[in-house]
C-alpha cells in the first residue's frame, strides 16, 4: 500500500483541510507509486501563512549567527543523509543518482554559505554632510516569503532561495512541484532535526489553485518562483498589482559555440553534458550547438556516433547515463516539437526522435532518445522555443561573430558556452554574449552556489539567486540618521 503524506504546517504533520489527494508516481516505471500527497487549496495556504507570519515575530530577532547555526547543522544532516535522499530523489523524479546526489550537494554547499553569510549581512556607513551626525543602513527582513519551485532540481533549487531567506530572519511557505513532492518533505524533515523553530518553515502541497494562494496572500510579502516563463509573467503581474516583490527563474534556450580553434575532444563531451544531461530538463540545458563551419561536418558525426552510445533507463541503476522525462504530458510536448521540427523547412532529424520503450528497463517509463537536428536555422521553433528535454538543434556559423548573432538571437537570456583556445575570442564573448552566465570550455550547465546565478530578457526578472546577490531579494534597506548636535540640522536644504 502506497504511503500517505501531509503538508507541514507549524511544526505539525498535517492533512489538506478539504482531504484532497495527488499522487506521485517514478517516472521509470509508471505503476510505481511513491505515495498520495495533499491536493491543498487556500485554506491550507492561510494556515500556512499564519503560521509563518506568527513565527517570524520570534524568528527575525534570534541573532543572525545563531540563525546560521541551525543552517550549519542542516547541512551537516544533509551530508550525513546525501545517499538516502539522493535515491529518494532519483525515484520521485528520474535522473540517475550520481545527479541527485549533486543535488542535494548543492544544498548543503548553500547550507553551510548561508550559515557563514549570518556573519556577513553588511550594511553600509557613509558620512554625513551635516556636522555631528552618523548616516548607516542595515539590511532588514521581509516577512512571510512564498517559494514556488519546478520539480528538476527538488533539493538544490528550493534550497537557494530557501535557506538565504531564512538566514536573512524570514519565514517561509514553499510549495514544491506536484512531480517532486516528496523531496519538499524531507526537507522539512531535515530543517526540523536541525532545530528550525515551528513555523519558519511550512510546505503546502498542491496544483496551481495552490501556488496562486500563495501569491495572493496578504500575509506573504515576497515570491521567489522557478518555472515556466509564461507562468511566470502572470505572478509578475499579479505580484506588480498586489506591490509584492518578487524574483523570477524562467526558461532558457542556451547555446554552446565550438571554434575550430577548440579542443574538440572537451567540446564533444561538453555537449553531451549540457543537452543530455538531466534528460535535457534544465533550464541550463545546451539546447542549440552552434558549430564553425570549418568544423561542423566531423563534428556532428562525431556527437552523433557518442549519443547513439548513451545508456538510458532508471535513474536507480548504476549503469544509466539519462534517465527519464519527467512525465507523460511532458513526453508528449516533446513529440510534438520533434514534430514540428521534422516539418520545418531544411532541418534534418539525425538520431532518435521518438520514445524509447524498446528494453525491460524502459518499457514501463517515459523515456525519449537523445534526439539531434541539423541544418536548423535561428528563425526555426525549434531553435527559439523552450523544449525541455533531449532534443538538440545544431546550427552553423562562418565565424565567431556570426555565432554570437545567433546565440544571441532567442528570447531568452540565460546561459551560454564558448570552446576556443583563443583568448580574445573568449572575452569578445563574455563581452557581447547576451546572458547571465557565459562558460569558456564548460558546458552551459554546472553553476555553483556561492555565485549569482540568473538570466535576462524572457529568463528573469533582473534578480540573481546564488551568492551575495541572493540576499538583495530577502532584504529590505534601512536607512537610519543620528544626529548628536543638540540642534535642528536641515538636509536637503540649500546649506551652501
Amino acid at each position: 500500500m502506497a504511503e500517505t503524506y501531509k503538508n507541514y504546517i507549524n511544526g505539525t504533520w498535517t492533512d489538506a483541510i478539504a482531504g484532497a489527494t495527488f499522487e506521485n508516481r517514478n517516472p521509470a516505471d509508471h505503476d510505481d507509486l511513491l505515495g498520495t500527497f495533499p491536493q491543498s487549496d487556500a485554506a491550507d495556504v492561510h494556515a500556512a501563512a499564519q503560521a509563518a507570519a506568527d513565527a517570524y515575530r520570534t524568528w527575525r530577532l534570534m541573532p543572525a549567527p545563531k540563525r546560521g547555526d541551525i543552517l550549519r547543522k542542516a547541512g551537516d544532516i544533509l551530508n550525513q543523509r546525501k545517499e538516502e535522499l539522493a535515491r529518494a530523489m532519483t525515484r520521485e523524479m528520474g535522473k540517475p543518482v550520481f545527479e541527485t546526489k549533486g543535488d542535494v550537494q548543492e544544498a548543503i554547499d548553500t547550507a553551510y554559505y548561508s550559515a557563514t553569510e549570518t556573519r556577513r549581512l553588511f550594511g553600509y556607513n557613509a558620512p554625513s554632510e551635516m556636522e555631528n551626525k552618523v548616516n548607516l543602513s542595515f539590511r532588514m527582513p521581509i516577512g512571510v516569503c512564498g517559494i514556488i519551485t519546478a520539480w528538476n532540481f527538488p533539493m538544490a533549487v528550493p534550497s537557494w532561495k530557501i535557506l538565504p531567506a531564512l538566514a536573512c530572519g524570514n519565514t517561509i511557505v514553499y510549495k514544491p512541484s506536484q512531480d517532486s513532492p516528496l523531496s519538499g518533505n524531507l526537507l522539512a524533515e531535515v530543517l526540523a532535526e536541525a532545530g528550525l523553530p515551528a513555523g519558519v518553515f511550512n510546505v503546502v502541497h498542491g496544483a496551481a489553485e495552490c501556488g496562486s494562494a500563495i501569491v495572493e496572500h496578504p500575509l506573504i510579502k515576497v515570491i521567489g518562483f522557478t518555472g515556466s516563463t509564461s507562468v511566470g509573467k502572470h505572478i509578475a503581474s499579479r505580484c506588480g498589482d498586489l506591490n509584492k516583490k518578487v524574483s523570477l527563474e524562467m526558461g532558457g534556450k542556451n547555446a554552446q559555440i565550438v571554434m575550430p580553434d577548440a579542443d574538440l575532444d572537451l567540446a564533444l563531451e561538453g555537449v553531451l553534458w549540457g543537452a543530455f544531461g538531466t534528460t535535457g530538463q534544465r533550464c541550463t540545458a545546451t539546447s542549440r550547438l552552434i558549430l564553425h563551419e570549418n568544423i561542423h561536418d566531423d563534428f556532428v558525426n562525431r556527437l552523433i556516433t557518442r549519443a547513439g552510445k548513451l545508456r538510458i533507463g532508471p535513474g536507480l541503476d548504476a549503469a544509466t547515463e539519462m534517465g527519464p522525462v519527467i512525465n507523460e504530458r511532458q513526453l508528449a510536448r516533446i513529440e510534438e516539437y520533434v514534430r514540428i521540427g521534422r516539418e520545418e523547412d531544411g532541418a534534418l532529424c539525425v538520431i532518435g526522435g521518438d520514445r524509447a520503450t524498446d528494453t525491460p528497463a524502459t518499457a514501463r517509463g517515459w523515456f525519449f532518445k537523445p534526439t539531434i537536428f541539423i541544418d536548423v536555422t535561428r528563425n526555426m521553433r525549434i531553435a527559439r522555443e523552450e523544449i525541455f528535454g533531449p532534443v538538440l538543434s545544431v546550427l552553423k556559423a562562418r565565424d565567431l561573430t556570426e555565432a554570437i548573432d545567433i546565440l544571441n538571437d532567442t528570447p531568452y537570456g540565460l546561459s551560454s558556452s564558448l570552446y576556443t583556445s583563443n583568448v580574445n575570442d573568449s572575452f569578445r564573448a563574455i563581452r557581447d554574449i547576451e546572458a547571465g552566465i557565459t562558460y569558456i570550455n564548460v558546458p552551459t550547465i554546472g553553476a555553483e552556489a556561492h555565485m549569482p546565478f540568473g538570466g535576462i530578457k524572457g529568463t528573469g526578472n533582473g534578480h540573481r539567486e546564488g551568492g551575495w546577490t541572493v540576499f538583495d531579494i530577502f532584504t529590505e534597506w534601512k536607512t537610519v540618521y543620528i544626529d548628536y548636535s543638540g540642534s535642528l540640522q536641515r538636509a536637503q536644504i540649500d546649506n551652501y
